[in-house]
């Protein structure tokens, strides 16, 4: 506090000082002094000071013992914020990511709210796209697009669906207005799978045989550079990304390892070995950008791995060939696809043969299996999607020619555990991954439909 002003007399023989603007500065001072004693003693404005602040986004390696006030979005919490990769919580203490935030059901785009509710499977022997119709369940088209077909890929934009037709090296474009080709095929060298960046900036086509991941123009395809991930990662073929676009992981399923790149620069980070006899399929991240789950056929069951630090935290055993990754539309779930082949040898390219195929399905929540859909005649499942409203799952009947639809139960796959096979639909010669369009979402990530 600054000192009382004390009355003085001038000197003899000094000139009076002019006390007017001291004391009127003693004044200010100490008005200021008393208004910052009261904030520092006042604790609560302090805290709404700080509420007020932007809260940064979760590292996607952030610690799971993040407070549960703070997640997920869907939960209450508020207030929310927009972020790359999904919607924020912010709080007064952490921050809560839900990857899929933008993809619940309902959440249609505007350029995808009229396109026809079908179906596009790519009979991967015959080179052709079955369509099928969601609602009366029946195959309406079949055309040729080009040899060996392998995956039906929804563009970044939403607006076309290429087909990958492996064998032929070309992609070729569907109308997702129509139902229709869109075009002649684009050539494009091995496109086993396609999958775009974040940002929309590149298409990554993954040329398994080539064992390079392929940066090329979402739109020409033209190619800008080639990736050789090496026989380290031979048989790439299944990506996904991480909450802020900064890095992907892929599946290498011939070395039964995992490749992990930098997608500012496209180089490659790093491996993780699962193991020598390990056949890593498809590869999905957790709605909290935390956990990676990586389908392993030959051990049956899904990986759990930490991202950030490419380090294997756990293991879930879910049935034989466990091979798609899809997760519920609401969030909650991952179905996790059984091909159910038992392996007949463990060299490469580790052929299996079965049909004990089945859906397990995971909770994200616990990280446990909470329920478990038969094929009471046998089958073999492998790729697909699910439909907008998350009450159905649409999947390829690989070895078996068919195509399997299983309603997830509840209100939307809320009731997993009342899950069933509704029925079968015979389309072409090895059907692999099927495309279930319309799909919610700002942006498609590629393959048969990861929507961001």
């Amino acid at each position: 506090m600054p000192t009382r002003a004390k009355s003085h007399q001038p000197r003899p023989g000094k000139r009076p000082r002019p006390y007017g603007p001291i004391l009127l500065a003693g004044l200010v001072v100490l008005v200021v002094a008393l208004l910052a004693g009261w904030a520092l003693r006042d604790p609560g404005n302090q805290a709404a000071n700080a509420g007020a602040l932007p809260q940064p986004p979760a590292s996607p390696g952030a610690s799971p013992g993040a407070s549960p006030a703070a997640s997920p979005a869907r939960a209450g919490a508020s207030p929310t914020a927009a972020v790359a990769g999904g919607t924020t919580v912010a709080g007064a203490t952490t921050t809560a990511v839900d990857v899929y935030a933008h993809a619940h059901a309902g959440m249609l785009s505007p350029v995808v709210r009229d396109d026809p509710q079908l179906v596009y499977v790519p009979n991967l022997s015959d080179g052709t796209v079955s369509v099928i119709d969601q609602h009366t369940l029946r195959v309406v088209a079949t055309y040729p697009t080009g040899r060996g077909p392998q995956h039906v890929v929804p563009s970044w934009d939403l607006r076309t669906l290429w087909v990958n037709n492996n064998v032929g090296n070309s992609l070729s474009p569907i109308d997702p207005r129509t139902g229709r080709l869109a075009g002649r095929a684009i050539p494009v060298t091995d496109p086993y799978n396609l999958y775009f960046t974040l940002d929309g900036k590149s298409a990554m086509v993954i040329a398994e045989a080539n064992h390079s991941v392929d940066f090329r123009d979402p739109h020409t395809f033209a190619l800008r550079h080639s990736l050789d991930v090496g026989s380290r990662c031979a048989g790439v073929n299944h990506v996904d990304f991480s909450p802020d676009g900064t890095y992907a992981i892929a599946t290498c399923e011939f070395a039964g390892q995992l490749v992990k790149i930098d997608l500012a620069h496209e180089r490659v980070l790093g491996y993780l070995d699962l193991g020598r006899t390990a056949a890593p399929q498809d590869i999905k991240i957790d709605p909290a950008g935390r956990v990676w789950y990586v389908a392993d056929m030959n051990a049956g069951g899904v990986h759990l791995i930490d991202g950030d630090t490419l380090t294997k935290t756990g293991f879930v055993q879910t049935g034989p060939e466990a091979h798609g990754l899809y997760p519920s539309r609401d969030g909650r779930y991952l179905y996790v696809v059984n091909r159910g082949g038992m392996m007949t040898s463990d060299m490469v390219p580790f052929p299996h043969t079965g049909d004990r195929g089945s859906v397990s399905v995971i909770s994200f929540t616990t990280r446990k299996i909470v329920a478990n859909w038969a094929i009471p005649s046998g089958g073999t499942p492998d790729m697909g999607n699910v439909n907008a409203d998350g009450t159905r799952l649409w999947l390829s009947g690989r070895r078996s020619n068919v195509v399997y639809v299983f309603d997830t139960g509840g209100n939307g796959g809320s009731d997993p555990t009342t899950g069933r096979l509704l029925t079968e639909i015979p389309v072409g010669h090895e059907p692999h991954g099927l495309a279930v369009w319309p799909q919610p979402g700002r942006y498609s990530l590629g393959h048969t439909g990861i929507m961001r």
